[in-house]
């Protein structure tokens, strides 16, 4: 099987966007191209045409690779869901949820030989797997349970690029210690070094890569600047790099940054409008008075609900609701925004009842059944007749309270879309919740929407007229590889392997 590898001195270093502009670059040349991951811990996901769960960021590479994701790309997906422990999505289907000290022990084996039948169906398909490792390759006390990064490198016989971010610092001593902590036969696959997010003139970096050179005997095969593109975040810590700021000219939307917060990337379509400023907030501080809050998805729903309301942050939602602000919950907070939850097994820990925000007429019970699938859906609010597409990933049922608050729902309360349990608006469009994610990739739907915010502000409305995110995204994609190809001495690497 012909494949590449690409692993990192650390977290957040540049793997997925790495990979991710390699496959551009190779399927634009002609190559029939795949992404990889044999194993993720990611609470961004996305539900393939088959219902099976992967990484977001895996989907994102097959879209730049112009394939349709599947769950081959990404076999082993864990879930962080709080107390040490994570779901486990294998081969796109939840089996169980774990202790860290545990994991070893029930999934190393079916673990790795999914990883390996993966890696046969796509070898069958496709010219070329591009993989990406996770973390760092040279965690010394985890190695022997390390089913992402070296141990595929060596079972494909792969050309491993080792990509190191040399704007936090120590860049050269990351890429050196790494070295010295893989076995030799590890080692003797790094056939590149790749400077990832150099800031300045490369010319200041000629003596620092030649003494790399020569230290380690392996090229510096790119320096990749600094970029701005809005690439997709793999997990929240991306969001600590994030700087946000209220605009008077534009929509200032909060979204709330639960602890365990799930698929923000929902919001990377709102964070593309030129006109909208989206501000995530920690539960800890002020609110404010923005235009619109949200709140996100959740891995464990009760836990956030607990966590919003020791916080103080769900009282202060509930008066700027009072006040006539606009609140939209999405997946675990459209259960959140609820009369209450119901955990009967304790899936999420203690079992019991859980007083939600009250803000929606709806009782939620948590059940160890998930439901994952894409949906094509047609919109009643805030415009009637509009395609909308999306995926849903929840645990949990939910329905209409029929009494609520000494009043009839019906009448008071509406369904978004033409399936009516998928989410909920009240007579005002003030409160809104649904279980679509990928729902503001709409185009025409999202700005329906910002439209009805920009009327209560008094403002102009926008264009509704306009394409899906996913052309935009295109774009993004694009511009990365371009970057990417320009800085990038990819010939050398192939040549050497498989030209």
């Amino acid at each position: 099987m012909k494949a590449i590898m690409v692993v990192g001195t650390t977290s957040h270093a540049g793997k997925s966007f790495l990979t991710t502009a390699l496959c551009r670059i190779l399927a634009r040349q002609g190559w029939r191209v795949t992404p990889f991951k044999g194993q993720n811990m990611a609470l961004n996901a996305y539900v393939t045409n088959t219902g099976g769960e992967i990484g977001y960021a895996q989907a994102v590479q097959a879209w730049a690779a112009r394939v349709i994701p599947r769950v081959e790309m990404n076999p082993i997906l864990l879930k962080p869901q709080g107390n040490m422990t994570s779901q486990v999505i294998l081969k796109g289907q939840a089996v169980g949820v774990t202790r860290a000290t545990e994991y070893y022990e029930k999934y190393f084996d079916v673990g790795w030989e999914a990883i390996q039948e993966s890696l046969y169906r796509l070898s069958i398909e496709f010219d070329l797997v591009i993989c990406e490792g996770a973390g760092s390759p040279a965690e010394i006390n985890l190695k022997h349970r390390d089913l992402a990064n070296m141990r595929i490198a060596k079972h494909l016989n792969a050309p491993t690029i080792l990509v190191v971010d040399i704007d936090r610092g120590g860049a050269f001593a990351h890429v050196v210690g790494t070295l010295e902590l893989l076995e030799a036969d590890e080692r003797a696959l790094i056939k590149g070094i790749v400077i990832n997010k150099f800031r300045g003139s490369k010319e200041l970096l000629t003596s620092g890569i030649k003494w790399l050179e020569q230290r380690t005997g392996i090229a510096v095969i790119g320096v990749i600047p600094w970029s701005e593109e809005m690439f997709p975040a793999e997990d929240s810590l991306d969001l600590l790099d994030r700087s946000f700021s209220y605009s008077p000219e534009n929509l200032n939307i909060n979204v709330i940054r639960l602890p365990r917060i799930a698929n923000f990337t929902d919001f990377d379509p709102l964070e593309s409008e030129p006109t909208v400023s989206i501000n995530y907030v920690d539960i800890n501080k002020s609110l404010g008075h923005p235009d619109a809050v949200i709140l996100p998805g959740s891995k464990t729903t009760i836990a956030d609900l607990i966590a919003l309301k020791k916080s103080g942050m769900a009282e202060q939602i509930k008066e700027y609701a009072a006040a006539g602000g606009t609140v939209f919950g999405i997946c675990g907070g459209f259960q959140i925004l609820g009369q209450r939850i119901i955990d009967p097994e304790g899936f999420e820990g203690e079992s019991g009842e859980y007083q939600g925000l009250g803000l929606l007429p709806l009782s939620t019970v948590l059940t160890s059944s998930k439901t994952a699938r894409q949906r094509q859906v047609t919109s009643n609010y805030p415009q009637g007749g509009l395609p909308v597409d999306g995926y849903e990933i929840h645990q949990g049922r939910t329905r209409l309270i029929t009494s609520y608050k000494g009043r009839e729902v019906e009448g008071n309360y509406h369904p978004i879309f033409d399936d009516r349990g998928l989410g909920l608006v009240d007579n005002s469009q003030s409160i809104w919740g649904c279980y679509l994610h990928g729902l503001f990739d709409n185009g025409p739907w999202r700005r329906a929407w910002l439209n009805h915010l920009r009327k209560q502000r008094g403002m102009a409305s926008l264009p509704t007229g306009i394409a899906n995110y996913r052309e935009q995204r295109e774009g993004t994609l694009n511009n990365i590889a371009n970057l990417v190809e320009a800085n990038l001495n990819l010939k050398s690497l192939l040549s050497n392997h498989y030209y």
